[in-house]
């Protein structure tokens, strides 16, 4: 293929994965956050009771594709890697708009699960970026899908409470449905699939990859690790900054709008984060990207945690964000390299396996770190990103280069 038809391809299959992710990442957090009003629409009272049946149908979806990604990643890279977004796409326009038709939460749970089973087309959109992206763009293309996974969840809570006030909330699924339709048809409209790796390189990766075996991989183990890690200290805030701020004086009666809004200066500024870091590639290896930038998110951290009011909050927020944005990218970055094109959909999904579990997992052990003493958890991100940082600088092997100039290697 020429070098302009390439560039023409990558650029339309970028748009397509981009659009389809930040419509569909939006779309699922339209009617999410509401989940608790919508308990209550089905009769139950009790605020405990609302509050755990929100807990576990939150959380069962993120298990459920941890478990499952690396499936759907295998499948993928045996039968294309559009067919199966388009498979995930498809059910959860069908799975949201059942969900509209549910009167007991007990309903909700296992249209969840089935999400659950049918989800990862994140991942997937990943590998497919990385997949269609032409020599020096690999980490702009795995950052521009990675920002559209930051912007959608937080446009979409904003846009969810306009569209409930106008149609309701019941009817709010049936708009999420409409929302996933629309990514749907994108993919399968914009996107051209790759063609394949000839069969001697099939043949050379040594059949279908098993986690065992993606461990052999440079370096994968290591950013697996890391992964799991940015994840936990990104996720680690939710149960215990509104709190904090409401500590702050004098702002007790505006915890809540506060809250929100560091919330959106950290997305915001991760998406910024996850941009900028292919122009930090060209400068040094993913190496020094990974590790620097979790020193920097560790001083955030720090920051954050020693706060007395919302302006150094805010700002200590946006430098976290943009710390931890470049951070993953780069990881994600280094991590694509280090696969053979022929599993890498497989990869991803081992990784997407430690992000679910990060995800899973921080707010548990943030509620339990609190009880020592909110500081507490900055007190351990900080220590967990400067380890590792510390492992990365020590230990990755040969960094990811996105241009053929020089490249920084020593800090």
């Amino acid at each position: 293929m020429a070098g302009a038809d390439a560039e023409r391809l990558w650029r339309r299959n970028l748009t397509a994965l981009t659009a389809a992710v930040f419509i569909g990442f939006t779309g699922f957090t339209l009617v999410m956050p509401f989940l608790p009003i919508y308990i209550s629409q089905m009769g139950v009272t009790d605020v405990g009771v609302i509050a755990a049946w929100t807990g576990v149908i939150l959380g069962v979806t993120p298990a459920m594709t941890a478990v499952f990604a690396p499936l759907w990643g295998r499948l993928a890279d045996r039968f294309g890697r559009r067919l199966m977004v388009a498979r995930s796409l498809f059910s959860f326009i069908i799975i949201m708009a059942a969900m509209a038709f549910a009167t007991q939460p007990w309903h909700l749970f296992a249209l969840r699960v089935l999400q659950g089973f049918f989800a990862g087309y994140g991942a997937l959109c990943l590998a497919m970026a990385a997949e269609s992206a032409p020599p020096g763009k690999l980490a702009q293309s795995i950052g521009v899908v990675q920002t559209a996974q930051r912007l959608g969840p937080a446009l979409g809570p904003v846009i969810g409470a306009l569209v409930a006030g106008v149609v309701g909330l019941r009817a709010t699924f049936f708009v999420t449905a409409v929302f996933y339709a629309v990514a749907f048809v994108l993919v399968l409209w914009m996107y051209t699939e790759v063609p394949a790796a000839p069969r001697a390189e099939k043949a050379s990766v040594g059949g279908a990859v098993t986690f065992r075996s993606a461990l052999a991989f440079e370096n994968f183990l290591l950013l697996m690790v890391v992964i799991f890690g940015f994840q936990f200290v990104d996720r680690s805030f939710g149960p215990i900054l509104p709190l904090y701020i409401s500590g702050m004086e004098p702002i007790e009666s505006r915890a809540a709008v506060v809250s929100g809004v560091v919330f959106s200066i950290v997305a915001c500024s991760a998406a910024v984060g996850h941009h900028y870091c292919a122009r930090l590639l060209r400068r040094w290896s993913s190496r020094l990207v990974i590790s620097r930038a979790a020193l920097v998110a560790a001083v955030a951290t720090l920051a954050m945690g020693y706060a007395s009011s919302p302006v150094p909050l805010g700002v200590a927020s946006a430098v976290f964000g943009l710390a931890i944005g470049a951070a993953m990218t780069a990881a994600y970055t280094a991590a694509a390299a280090s696969l053979p094109e022929t599993v890498r959909a497989t990869g991803f999904g081992f990784l997407t396996s430690a992000s679910l579990i990060g995800i899973a997992v921080s707010p548990m052990v943030a509620g339990l770190l609190a009880r020592v003493g909110l500081r507490t958890v900055f007190l351990v991100d900080v220590g967990m990103l400067l380890v590792l940082g510390t492992i990365v600088l020590r230990t990755m092997g040969e960094p990811v280069r996105e241009t053929t100039g020089p490249v920084v290697e020593d800090a």
